[in-house]
């Protein structure tokens, strides 16, 4: 049975949770979500999702659920809150069976409430659907429309339960499962990496773009059984080995049979978002074939030769920051340290600082190593500045320990452009570099100098073809195009920076 899930004090909207308090938000976009999915009869399928979703946390922290199947019966359980949060050994124990679908979630379309916790789960006349998405659509008003026009009951705000009721549709007019998927597909435009599962196995999408990860890991067992992740993180904690990556407009799909692949989109175009490669996912993921870690630190390497100072040490932020950092170090010669500890336990917190506390400079989550930074000339390496309000109290915060000079260096170019492929980021206006030049922004965070990788430096350090990443937040070229009604909610301005 699958739980029905009343809205209760838990499903208040996500302005009001934070309460519109800049103190306390990173001044990082947000990532959407992440997906995981298995097929592994004799195994606890749900523990094993659970663990996978525990490597997925960093990609949302606001809701998380697990839907297993057990023949036709589903199980369910979904909340508010983080993996470890929602779920506990006696709720695993109620989700048996032989397949899994997990989630975690950051709300990017729909609000962050309960009712919009994934997996989405569907009826259809083969049986019940759950569906976990990473990603965004960019036509979801028309899509809307006409789920709306064909008497479709839309639950959630989510884009993800309307991908799931347009498959639904596809099915219950007559097509299998692998037809009616890719029927659908063919409907939803924009980001979406996706996990399926069905009484017969479990699916694994991407969209043409390739915009968000995918990959596939295989268990040691006889048959061989498959694993689904967002990122290879998520197949490590469970001992799955990589396979390889989903690809581009292909679909594989799981059942007792194996695995079989499916390119549903004829002509596929590989726009990798480049922002999951310098910060969204974990440095230990591998992607093309090396860690992220060994990428950020090549990215600092860059920076150090683009854009040189003298200092007496480099520091990065943590933890995102740390890599390119030591980049930095390694090709500038001067020595790395840890100027800034991190509490790991801070997550979202509704409880507010008092005015007096702000005043006395409470810091919840990183505290300067003063006797490291008393009398130093300090270079500060960060992944990104988005709106510029974290960066500016680093840079107080250093001040006040005693560096006699803060320079910052950031290993991406300047975000101009929001997100509209699954990235949580503020309208156009609300971004620094796309209303101030560098000049003004080195004012703005009173930093004694002040640079950016350029666009050229981060693409060629991927050591690929650079036409294979979206880099829209840096420059305004979507690979997808949005329209223009979604365009006029975030884009303010036009400027272009390459």
């Amino acid at each position: 049975m699958i739980p029905k899930h009343s809205v209760t004090s838990d499903d208040y909207p996500r302005q009001n949770n934070l309460m519109n308090d800049q103190e306390t938000r990173t001044d990082k976009p947000e990532e959407a979500c992440g997906v995981f999915g298995i097929y592994a009869p004799g195994e606890d399928v749900a523990k094993l999702t659970y663990f996978g979703l525990y490597a997925l946390q960093h990609r949302g922290q606001e809701s998380a659920g697990i839907a297993t199947f057990e023949g036709e019966q589903v199980h369910l359980h979904k909340d508010m809150g983080l993996v470890s949060q929602v779920f506990n050994e006696t709720n695993l124990s109620e989700l048996p069976g032989s397949i899994a679908v997990g989630h975690t979630r950051y709300s990017t379309t729909g609000s962050s409430r309960k009712v919009n916790a994934q997996p989405a789960v569907v009826d259809t006349r083969l049986g019940k659907l759950a569906l976990a998405h990473n990603g965004n659509l960019v036509n979801v008003a028309q899509l809307r429309e006409d789920l709306l026009q064909k008497n479709c009951n839309l639950v959630t705000t989510t884009d993800s339960e309307m991908i799931a009721l347009a498959i639904a549709q596809e099915v219950n007019a007559g097509r299998d499962w692998l037809e009616g998927c890719i029927q659908a597909f063919g409907r939803c435009q924009g980001a979406f990496s996706l996990v399926i599962g069905t009484p017969t196995g479990v699916m694994g999408v991407r969209d043409p773009n390739g915009i968000r990860p995918l990959v596939i890991g295989t268990l040691e067992s006889e048959p061989m059984r498959y694993v689904l992740a967002s990122e290879t993180c998520a197949l490590d904690i469970i001992g799955a080995e990589f396979l390889r990556d989903v690809q581009p407009g292909e679909l594989v799909w799981i059942t007792e049979e194996g695995l079989a692949s499916y390119h549903w989109y004829q002509h596929p175009q590989r726009k990798l978002c480049i922002f999951e490669m310098i910060y969204f996912a974990r440095p230990d993921s591998i992607m093309r074939g090396e860690s992220l870690y060994s990428y950020r630190m090549r990215l600092g390497r860059h920076l150090a030769e683009e854009s040189p100072t003298e200092a007496d040490i480099v520091i990065g932020v943590p933890d995102s920051g740390v890599p390119a950092a030591i980049g930095f170090s390694q090709a500038s010669g001067i020595p790395y340290a840890e100027g800034l500890i991190k509490n790991r336990y801070v997550g979202r917190t509704f409880i507010q600082p008092t005015q007096s506390m702000r005043e006395s400079g409470i810091r919840m989550k990183l505290n300067p190593l003063k006797d490291v930074l008393y009398g130093k000339r300090v270079v500060i390496v960060d992944d990104s500045i988005v709106r510029g309000t974290t960066s500016r109290k680093l840079v107080k915060t250093l001040r006040e320990a005693g560096a006699i000079e803060v320079h910052m260096r950031i290993s991406s170019p300047p975000v101009t452009h929001p997100c509209f492929y699954g990235i949580d980021t503020d309208t156009q206006d609300q971004l620094i570099a796309a209303t101030k030049s560098v000049e003004e922004i080195t004012k703005q965070l009173e930093v004694d100098s002040l640079a950016y990788l350029s666009w050229q430096g981060m693409l060629a350090a991927t050591k690929e073809d650079p036409q294979s990443f979206c880099s829209a937040c840096f420059t305004g070229d979507y690979p997808i195009p949005v329209p223009e009604p979604m365009k006029r909610t975030k884009l303010m301005l036009e400027k272009v920076v390459v």
